[in-house]
């Protein structure tokens, strides 16, 4: 299907990925005029021409095509003649996908959305993987979308030569069968492996746990479970361990919102030291979530009340009525991909703001050198220091 090209006020030439399948306006979620960050890379654009056959015959797209981390829509976008599934840890990435379908005139009912969470298709035919950051993902997928692979399946991997190690192709053989690489073009490699039937897999090893360590609140002692991709999947990290050091005392039946939950240690905390509380738990990363509940249930699940817990996958604090909302924890991303952008803080903080009654507060733990507190000033109005030490701080801001 060939994309259908349109203008746009916040689109310039850069943003338009020509490739052998046609050209498409895209742009990743939400889209900001601002954004310096382009919806795809030249990882995508080599995948896009080797499945076209600029070096070869063109690839057989027939039967089920699976494409497996898929970063804002710009694979399933270009394949949408296909009918892809995409499977996605993001909810991010489900919106830009949908967005990015409607500005090329694409029907949203030629690409199935699947988040990393959802049963994969019984059999797959093409299997695309845009190979993610996290190798635990990749390995958890990988596990996942293997029962549905079968010899005559079209395998393919792509990303960037940063992304792509000896342990990258190691998990490729050890979960789906022999594997090589091609040949790097634009500092970008593909993947090419050749299922085997009869491959003996071991089980996978997720979800895993492990136990906090003593000293960090209610929390201490405690299990934390992680599903694949979490951030600090096997150790507490050292800011999330000084923020649950110095976390407000929560009284009475407050609504508490714990955002960017990540495993969900911090709301956990919450809910241990404040039963009468109702804790949301929000992340965009539905890995994540999972993590959240799971280790919710772990600790705090027994004893408290029906719905004394909320677990949500979306765009920040999106949907939150305005004046709803007690109180905000938050360790903001300043990562997104191979980017690094104050987009997501500036969001979530100005999120958290409009969902906050009066006198509502909101926490943020960051690095010192993020200077934080400079937008939460333009933002609340003035913020204090609750604690820092020589990497961290710990802000809080009051909703006036």
């Amino acid at each position: 299907m060939p994309g259908r090209a349109r203008a746009s006020a916040s689109l310039g030439p850069v943003n338009r990925l020509t490739t052998p399948q046609g050209e498409y306006d895209l742009t990743r979620f939400p889209d900001d005029p601002r954004d310096p960050f382009r919806a795809w890379d030249a990882a995508d654009e080599y995948l896009l021409r080797h499945l076209a056959g600029t070096d070869g015959g063109p690839a057989d797209l027939s039967g089920t095509v699976v494409v497996s981390g898929d970063r804002w829509g710009a694979l399933v976008t270009a394949l949408a003649g296909h009918r892809p599934i995409q499977i996605t840890d993001s909810f991010l990435t489900q919106e830009a996908t949908r967005a990015n379908l409607a500005r090329n005139g694409i029907g949203a009912d030629a690409v199935r959305l699947l988040s990393t969470q959802d049963a994969p298709p019984d059999r797959i035919d093409v299997l695309l993987v845009r190979v993610p950051k996290s190798l635990g993902l990749l390995e958890d997928q990988l596990h996942r979308l293997a029962p549905g692979v079968h010899a005559g399946t079209l395998v393919v991997g792509t990303g960037m030569v940063t992304e792509i190690h000896t342990s990258t192709l190691r998990l490729f053989e050890r979960i789906i069968g022999p594997t090589r690489t091609s040949l790097a073009v634009k500092k970008a490699r593909l993947v090419l492996c050749s299922p085997d039937p009869d491959l003996a897999r071991t089980p996978s090893p997720w979800p895993r746990g492990y136990t906090l360590p003593d000293g960090v609140g209610a929390v201490s002692g405690r299990t934390v479970v992680n599903h694949a991709g979490v951030f600090c999947a096997d150790r507490l990290d050292i800011g999330t361990r000084f923020f649950l050091r110095h976390l407000p005392a929560v009284r009475g039946a407050r609504r508490v919102v714990d955002l960017g939950c990540g495993n969900g240690v911090v709301g956990t905390a919450v809910a241990l030291a404040a039963p009468e509380a109702e804790v949301v738990f929000v992340d965009e990363s539905y890995q994540a979530v999972a993590s959240a509940r799971a280790t919710y249930r772990e600790n705090a699940g027994q004893g408290r009340a029906s719905g004394g817990a909320e677990f949500r996958v979306g765009d920040g604090m999106a949907g939150f009525p305005a004046g709803s909302v007690d109180l905000v924890l938050n360790n903001p991303p300043f990562h997104s991909h191979r980017g690094t952008s104050d987009a997501t803080a500036w969001r979530m903080f100005t999120g958290s703001r409009a969902a906050l009654r009066r006198g509502g507060e909101l926490w943020v733990i960051g690095n010192r050198h993020l200077g934080y507190h400079v937008k939460l000033r333009r933002i609340f109005g003035g913020c204090e220091v609750v604690a820092s030490d020589p990497k961290f701080v710990v802000l809080r801001a009051v909703r006036r």
